[in-house]
Formats: C-alpha cells, sequence, structure tokens
C-alpha cells in the first residue's frame, strides 16, 4: 500500500506512491500531460503560596492582622461614612463610552483573527461542493450526438493553468475547469505541485486570455488532484459534473484543454476501456490511478482538463498518456490517454473545500508493486494493529480479488482499494498456501 513502511525485498515499496514502474503491458512509461521546461508569550499567574509558605517567598511583606494586642474590630461597629453623590449624567455617558470601546474592539478582535486564520482557510467551504455552488443537470440532452454542441458548451468553463516550474514562471502548463460558483477549479496536482512546493505564483487563464492568480486551497498527490481558488475572479459558468460509473466501452467522450499550450482546444474519441490500473509518477511521487481509458487526443498540456460525454456533463479529468518511449515531455498522443472518474474527483474535491486537505484509504500492509508471475497481489508485510492484520490478512497472502474485482497484480489492489472510501468494509479474496479464503477489511485513512 502506499502508506506503508517497505520491505527490503526487491520490487516491494514503502510507498507505492514513489513507485515508478510503467504497468505491465500498457506501453514503456506513463508521464503525466504537461508542458514544463526541464508576540511576547502571556503565562498565566501562578497559584497562591501554600499555607505555611513565608510571604517572603512571595517577595512582599506578611500583613500583621489583627494588630498584636488587639481583637478584630466588630463586623459593622462602625457606620459607613456617606459617599458623594455622582451626578446622573455621568452614568449615560459611560454606557456610552463601554459601547463605542466595545464596537472598537470587535471590529479589531475580528480583523486580528482574520489575520490569523485567512491564510489557512481561504477558499475553503465549510458545506463543501454541497453549498459550494456546483452543478449537475445535463445542459445537453441525451440525444445529443454534435461534437460541436459540447464544445459549445465547455469552453467557456474550459481554463488553461500556468505554474512556476523549477524557477520558471508559467514553466508548466495545464488545464482546468470551472468547479462551482464560488472560484474553485479543478486541475491535477502535478501541474501545480512544484509552485506549491517553492511558493511559486500559479494562474488561470479563462477562454478570452484574462489572466487571474490562483492559490490551492487543497491537493491530492495520492489521486493527483488539486482544487484552485480565485478570489474575484472572472464570473465563469461551472461545468455539470456527471458520473462515469455510466460510462461503456465505445461510449463518445469529448477532451477540452491547452495541449502543447494551445489553449481551448476540443479533441473526441471513444471510451476505450473502463476501471484500468494505471500509476504516473511525477518528481518521485506517484498516482494510482482507477482510469477512464479512453483514444480522444490527449497532450501535454491537457492535464486537469475535462473528458466530457454528449450530454456535456464532466465524466472525468484527463491526467495521463501512454508512451511507446521517448524523451521526457517530448512524447505526443498515441491513442491511450487516461482519465480520473469524477466520482473520485467530486468526493476528494469535498474533502479539501471542506478541511483543505484529502484523504485515501489504506489497509497497513506492503504490497509487492514489482513481481507479476503470480495472478494476484502478494502481501510482504502486514503492519501491527493495522486494518489488514485485525481483518485476518498475513504475510505471505495473495490477494486475487477485491469486492467482486479481480486483482491481477500489486498496483490493481492499490488501485482497487482506492477506488472505495475510508471507513468502507471491503471483502477480499485472499489465496493461503492451498486454501482460499474470504475476508472483511474496514480500511483505514491517510492523509494525501
Amino acid at each position: 500500500m502506499t502508506d506503508e513502511q517497505a520491505s527490503e525485498s526487491p520490487g516491494s515499496t514503502e510507498d507505492p506512491a514513489d513507485d515508478t514502474r510503467p504497468l505491465s503491458g500498457s506501453g514503456d512509461g506513463w508521464l503525466p500531460p504537461r508542458e514544463q521546461t526541464p508576540p511576547h508569550q502571556w503565562t498565566p499567574p501562578g497559584p497562591p503560596p501554600a499555607p505555611g509558605t513565608p510571604y517572603a517567598a512571595a517577595q512582599e511583606p506578611r500583613p500583621s492582622y489583627p494588630p498584636p494586642g488587639t481583637a478584630p474590630y466588630p463586623v459593622q461597629q462602625r457606620a459607613p461614612a456617606p459617599r458623594e453623590r455622582v451626578p446622573g449624567w455621568v452614568w449615560p455617558v459611560v454606557s456610552v463610552l463601554a459601547l463605542v470601546i466595545g464596537v472598537i474592539g470587535g471590529v479589531f478582535g475580528g480583523a486580528a483573527y482574520e489575520n490569523l486564520h485567512h491564510h489557512s482557510t481561504e477558499g475553503q467551504v465549510s458545506g463543501g461542493l454541497a453549498d459550494s455552488g456546483t452543478e449537475s443537470q445535463a445542459p445537453l440532452p441525451s440525444r445529443n450526438r454534435s461534437v460541436a454542441s459540447v464544445a459549445q458548451r465547455l469552453l467557456p468553463s474550459t481554463v488553461q493553468v500556468l505554474a512556476e516550474y523549477q524557477g520558471k514562471k508559467d514553466g508548466a502548463t495545464g488545464s482546468g475547469f470551472v468547479l462551482d460558483r464560488s472560484g474553485h477549479y479543478i486541475t491535477n496536482n502535478h501541474v501545480v505541485s512544484d509552485a506549491v512546493e517553492h511558493d511559486g505564483p500559479i494562474e488561470i487563464v479563462d477562454q478570452n486570455g484574462d489572466k487571474y492568480a490562483a492559490k490551492v486551497v487543497g491537493r491530492s498527490p495520492t489521486y493527483d488532484l488539486a482544487v484552485l481558488y480565485v478570489k474575484g475572479g472572472p464570473s465563469l459558468p461551472p461545468a455539470s459534473l456527471g458520473s462515469a460509473q455510466v460510462l461503456r466501452v465505445g461510449d463518445q467522450v469529448v477532451a477540452f484543454g491547452s495541449p502543447l499550450g494551445l489553449s481551448s482546444t476540443v479533441t473526441s474519441g471513444i471510451v476505450s476501456a473502463l476501471n484500468r490500473p494505471v500509476t504516473t509518477s511525477d518528481t518521485g511521487s506517484s498516482s494510482y490511478i482507477n482510469a477512464v481509458q479512453t483514444d480522444a487526443a490527449i497532450n501535454p498540456g491537457n492535464s486537469g482538463g475535462p473528458l466530457v460525454d454528449l450530454s456535456g456533463r464532466v465524466v472525468g479529468v484527463n491526467s495521463a498518456i501512454a508512451t511507446t518511449g521517448g524523451s521526457t515531455g517530448t512524447s505526443g498522443s498515441i491513442g491511450v490517454g487516461f482519465a480520473i472518474p469524477i466520482d473520485q474527483v467530486k468526493i476528494t474535491a469535498d474533502q479539501i473545500l471542506r478541511t483543505g486537505e484529502a484523504r485515501y484509504p489504506v489497509i497497513g500492509a506492503t504490497v509487492d508493486t514489482g513481481d507479476n508471475s503470480e495472478a494476484g497481489a502478494k502481501i510482504l508485510k502486514v503492519n501491527g494493529g493495522g486494518p489488514a492484520e485485525q481483518g485476518g490478512l498475513q504475510k505471505g497472502d495473495l490477494v486475487t480479488d477485491v469486492a467482486g474485482e479481480k486483482v491481477p497484480d500489486g498496483i490493481a489492489l492499490i488501485v482497487a482499494i482506492r477506488a472505495h472510501q475510508p471507513g468502507d468494509t471491503v471483502p477480499f479474496t485472499v489465496h493461503r498456501g492451498s486454501s482460499e479464503m474470504r475476508l472483511q477489511i474496514t480500511l483505514g485513512s491517510q492523509v494525501g
């Protein structure tokens, strides 16, 4: 699993997100499609001196009470001296002053709080996607068969994403789309990760060529997703969010983005395959995707753009392409591209909007991602006290099925687990020696 400790066995990985091996039989490598060049501290007062402790310890003289040779004054033995009468006009003035001071203090106190917390919460929405103004109604009828109609609807909702990369402004060029009516945009993590790590600028460019500074609300290297926020940005229509679960192989789809820096580009094709286990690598980190495969042309720069069905609803986020070799970043489309299903995008985006971070499911085990000699995923290590151990999984087990889906290798197991959510209880089919058994494992959770 991606979060587990590594075995030193060859082909194992402490964090499968660091495994950069290509998926067997799918080309020489996976490349993420992008264009880029190589107060003073207050201490509360302490407790009073303990009984019997000399007052010298508190650095002040001990009072002598009652005075030596005398007794305490009887209570109320002397009548109190009359107090001077306070003019009646004083109290209204005091009240008004107190009110004014309270208002001013509230304003400055609120401003101070905002300054302290604004940076970490800007762009977040406590109610997540439900309160951010997303759209799910299909903009076109189900009988539509016109790519031109889809293009006309979605191009205004598609943006180009420019981010600093290796010290060069706009060194990374990707794509994205309008998530909601609150100023949020979806793109790939690998488009903006270098800029985030080095505090570099990020911009979006709308269809008219106007640029707007953007910030990252949160991102998920695990799912290769990021949510951007533009404060006071353009009033662009949000893209309608559909579902990849209704797709069938052969359905026509349309890809939007800025391949090779060419903004507002539209390509079309079909769904070539579904639930394709794919791992993509980018500067030492990897993402595991249960992908929608398409032959719609996807090239560097398409990353983060929407993959759309003919009813005009987004069904995926373009993220990776297969290559047959060549230098990094120079290979183009060979008709095999991959998109993150929009169902996972909605889950991850909702988490980020609510909390600023994303979470993914784990079982607490190390899986072999290098050996494909056996039909299944070999477990190299099971972490003590983790979900796998609690569910009965052991070192040496061979996992062949997760929730009814065949698991041919380690990468497929990782992808199958990440297709679920933390807290889900998932059935595993396991071969242990000559025995086959069914285990129920409740998935744990990790930030990433």
